[in-house]
């Protein structure tokens, strides 16, 4: 038997595979060429291109019959430019760019500034949209003047004709500046805001701004609309400041309606948090009315609150803490203590019947009828269901049947509460991990929130439908997600309709009407 050797084995093989080889080697230069394409280390202009196109085409006729129609379909996939590891592809310059590796400043080329770059352009094209005079409508064929029309010939119940005007309003929505009025004039407001929360009549916002050196500062704003349109803006005499921060806010109707607000402070280094019961009136000098009833409640760690306006128990007021949520009588100061198994990160009560809704961390929401003791079986929930994230809104309905919650995956439903089921979706809310807020205006049938992306939507209540999206006037951060008030009436029983938006140290006027003037131009007119 003869003695295998591999220098005999390599042999055989040359002379078995020269030919192929060089077939190899051939398609190899081919394929290199293409890839300096690609990635633009060969590109000599457009007469290197348009030789490539033709090289590209004369290869694709030579091919079988059969191919030749998948080629032609694929033509429009093939004119974006497929996605490489490492590589971002420019349509601007026609070729590639290597990712460069690290987050840090001094890298531009990195996927987190590609996208922020992107997001950035989208949004500066939305904004000069919506300055356009006319917008796209909210719906396909749908104008005021075809709604009228069939309204007088019976054709469109009351109800629905008036939800679907307030669509076709919305959706011509223009933004105004609004100049905040102060007593010290000299020094303008330069501290972001975090938040606003308006009062039942939208004449009064309590805000919450951040402060540079650390803390915030709170105070009230009032509104007022002028019989020419205008609406104008006010900001009261005494802000406070505190070192703690802010979790939850919400106006307490102790002695009349919106007389207090109910503040939910988080303890910071030595000083404990707690919960405060401010009277309306402490923020201004020009109130001859008593300031009232001011408590501070030992309260520490409360990621949310809600004040009951149930006859029933009219001075009571509850806080979400971590695996507790207590409810409290501020006049006596009886005290209920209920043990969930999360944290209780939102809560509103219902009107009629004194029942207490919440949304916990782990996706849970459930009920507590104030009626009821609470045992340690937590039998005491009324209802219960789930979501796939944590709530971080909760909001009941006037039809106290149906309560809307909103998690942090983006998700925001209405559910029906007696069979504990959803029964409407609104999709293109966008969240991650920020504790935002939803906003419901049933007399207009809208629904509004802002999204971790910095845009504000707002839905059609009635069937989900995405009705308008508004970018923010400034850059999209985390430290600068605008707030936002809806109202048919800001200033006032008499006051104008519309969106108010505050977004770092600027407050914006979103109105119905088309025909608004701010008050700069009112005093150039005269």
């Amino acid at each position: 038997m003869k003695k295998w050797n591999w220098r005999e084995r390599q042999r055989q093989n040359r002379r078995q595979g020269g030919g192929q080889r060089h077939e190899w080697y051939r398609g190899s230069r081919q394929r290199s060429a293409q890839d300096e394409h690609w990635y633009g280390h060969n590109d000599a202009g457009p007469s290197n291109r348009e030789s490539q196109r033709r090289y590209d085409h004369q290869s694709a006729s030579t091919s079988s019959p059969s191919s030749s129609s998948s080629s032609s379909s694929s033509s429009t996939d093939s004119s974006a430019a497929p996605e490489l590891p490492g590589f971002y592809f420019d349509p601007e310059k026609n070729r590639y760019f290597r990712l460069l590796p690290g987050h840090n400043n001094c890298n531009p080329l990195t996927r987190e500034k590609l996208q922020e770059k992107a997001k950035e352009k989208q949004r500066n094209k939305m904004l000069a949209e919506d300055e356009k005079p006319r917008k796209k409508a909210p719906r396909s064929g749908l104008n005021t003047s075809l709604l009228l029309q069939k309204r007088h010939l019976g054709l469109l119940p009351e109800n629905s004709y008036c939800r679907l005007v307030h669509e076709v309003k919305v959706s011509g929505m223009r933004r105004h500046k609004l100049e905040i009025q102060s007593a010290d004039s000299s020094t303008p407001n330069t501290d972001n805001f975090r938040l606003i929360v308006g009062d039942s009549a939208c004449e009064r916002v309590f805000t919450v701004n951040d402060v540079s050196h650390g803390g915030c500062k709170y105070g009230i704003m009032n509104f007022s609309s002028s019989s020419r349109g205008c609406l104008s803006v006010e900001m009261c005499d005494n802000l406070y400041f505190t070192n703690r921060k802010v979790n939850s806010i919400c106006w307490a109707s102790v002695n009349y309606p919106d007389s207090h607000v109910l503040l939910c402070l988080v303890g910071v280094a030595d000083t404990p948090g707690c919960v405060s019961l401010l009277p309306a009136s402490l923020f201004s000098n020009s109130n001859p009315d008593q300031p009232g009833m001011l408590c501070s409640f030992k309260i520490s760690t409360a990621w949310s609150c809600a004040w009951c306006l149930n006859p029933q128990f009219d001075k009571t007021f509850s806080t979400g803490l971590s695996r507790r949520v207590i409810v409290k009588d501020a006049e006596t100061g009886r005290t209920q203590t209920y043990s969930v198994g999360s944290d209780v990160l939102a809560q509103q009560f219902a009107h009629r019947v004194p029942v207490l809704f919440n949304g916990c961390r782990s996706g849970e929401i459930f009920s507590i009828d104030l009626r009821q003791r609470g045992r340690r079986d937590q039998s005491w929930k009324a209802n219960r269901f789930h979501q796939e994230s944590a709530i971080t809104s909760v909001r009941v309905l006037e039809d106290e049947n149906y309560l809307l919650a909103a998690d942090m995956l983006g998700q925001i439903k209405l559910w029906d509460v007696r069979v504990s089921k959803p029964v409407q979706e609104y999709k293109g809310h966008h969240n991650e991990h920020a504790y935002l807020p939803i906003h419901v205006n049933e007399r207009e049938g809208l629904l509004l929130a802002v999204g971790q992306d910095c845009y504000t939507r707002l839905w059609s209540l009635k069937d989900g439908h995405l009705l308008r999206t508004i970018p923010s006037p400034h850059p999209a951060a985390n430290d600068l997600i605008p707030s936002v008030v809806l109202s048919s009436n800001l200033g006032g029983c008499r006051g104008l309709p519309g969106l108010l938006m505050a977004v770092k140290h600027d407050l914006y006027y979103f109105p119905y009407n088309t025909d608004y003037q701010d008050g700069a131009e009112l005093m150039d007119g005269l």
